[in-house]
């Protein structure tokens, strides 16, 4: 039929396109059976916020939600945005130099479309968020993977040694996914003196930012002497609030004049009551953070706890809610046989192979079974 059939001497589909693939996270999903013990899906189990839910229903009732926002987002809520990064990195921001998104995963496609060229090399840490890989490729860019340190952290030695005269940028991402390691203030640090010295970007993706057990959260904004660093957060994994779609990406003035070229275009502007939530819960009471932070570091403990007595080694996440223990072979599909999701670490990059990534939010209960089948499938797959 028309329209069916690709037309001589043209092509069909973008290159772009044809070299990403469906993410293996979702490949996982669709082979599991139903009532399958979801251990891989990367969302708090937590309501969002009374008072986030109550903001956004009272803009919808006013007729405040009903039209276009500024192209950067109301500017209560980028307020909000540059209040809470002053309390808890002392930046000196201002609402200018932020921009609502749809999500953080639209404030990481922003920042790579708008810096990197076509043929140029983005370092991403390897096993990393499946999306830095797939986002550079449509961005034109070269993902370069950059194998982690064997406690699964970002070796700033690593990037350094890979940057090449075609480097745009480099990720960090502190608390991981899928890893949940955390950066340290030294390494944090030499990030920021890497973006400065070699005059490459550093693409900060902080989302997990909330969910630390032990340490606490640095951002290279806090120590570059350049504007050379982005910083990408949103409220889904702080605030529980993944559905809603709403993130921030936070630079220099030129750099988020050049990042809202993008935006006003691919989305306009991210979605009013989603913008009014996420106010509230900026603004309102945090104690839902601090409720969130404990009750997944208790989870933690009993996955590791686990794991051990199943004789499977994990390095110690000390944030986010993953862990990525280094597995038998045959391990991930005999979870799936007996009905527990894990994702194959080879989903986030080549060097995540042997791995399998966990995740923890879900509730003590149903984790503790899931643990008994993961055990049992550790002993048949020896």
């Amino acid at each position: 039929m028309a329209g069916e059939v690709a037309l001589a001497g043209m092509t069909e589909f973008s290159t772009r396109v044809e070299e990403i693939s469906i993410s293996g996270i979702r490949e996982v999903f669709e082979a599991a059976g139903e009532g399958a013990i979801n251990l891989g899906l990367g969302q708090p189990d937590f309501p969002t916020p009374p008072h986030a839910r109550e903001a956004a229903v009272e803009a919808i009732r006013a007729g405040r939600a009903d039209a276009y926002t500024s192209n950067k987002g109301i500017e209560p809520l980028r307020e909000a945005i540059v209040a809470k990064h002053e309390r808890d990195q002392g930046l000196d921001l201002d609402p200018e130099r932020v921009i609502a998104t749809a999500g953080g995963s639209e404030a990481l496609h922003l920042a790579l479309e708008a810096h990197v060229e076509p043929g140029e090399e983005v370092l991403i840490p390897d096993p990393g968020f499946v999306s830095y890989d797939a986002l550079t490729r449509l961005a034109g860019g070269t993902p370069v993977p950059v194998p982690l340190r064997e406690d699964l952290t970002i070796d700033p030695a690593a990037i350094e040694a890979a940057i090449t005269d075609d480097t745009a940028a480099f990720v960090v991402n502190s608390p991981a996914n899928p890893t949940g390691a955390v950066a340290s203030e030294t390494d944090v640090k030499e990030f920021a003196r890497i973006a400065d010295e070699h005059d490459v970007l550093c693409l900060s993706d902080e989302v997990y930012e909330y969910t630390i057990f032990d340490g606490e959260h640095y951002s290279p904004a806090q120590y570059a002497e350049s504007d050379n660093v982005v910083l990408v957060n949103a409220a889904s994994k702080l605030y529980s609030m993944t559905g809603w779609r709403l993130g921030w990406v936070t630079a220099s003035k030129r750099r988020i004049e050049r990042m809202l070229r993008v935006h006003q275009y691919i989305q306009a502007c991210a979605s009013a009551p989603a913008q009014f939530a996420a106010e509230a819960a900026l603004t309102g009471p945090q104690d839902v953070v601090d409720e969130m932070s404990e009750s997944f570091e208790r989870r933690r403990d009993v996955l590791l706890e686990g794991l051990s007595e199943a004789g499977i080694d994990c390095p110690t996440p000390r944030g986010a809610f993953y862990a990525m223990p280094n597995v038998p072979d045959g391990f991930i599909e005999e979870c799936l046989d007996r009905g527990v999701i894990v994702v194959p670490g080879e989903a986030f990059g080549a060097h995540g192979a042997g791995y399998a990534r966990i995740s923890y939010a879900t509730d003590e209960e149903t984790l503790r079974e899931a643990i008994d089948i993961m055990e049992k499938a550790a002993d048949a797959v020896r």
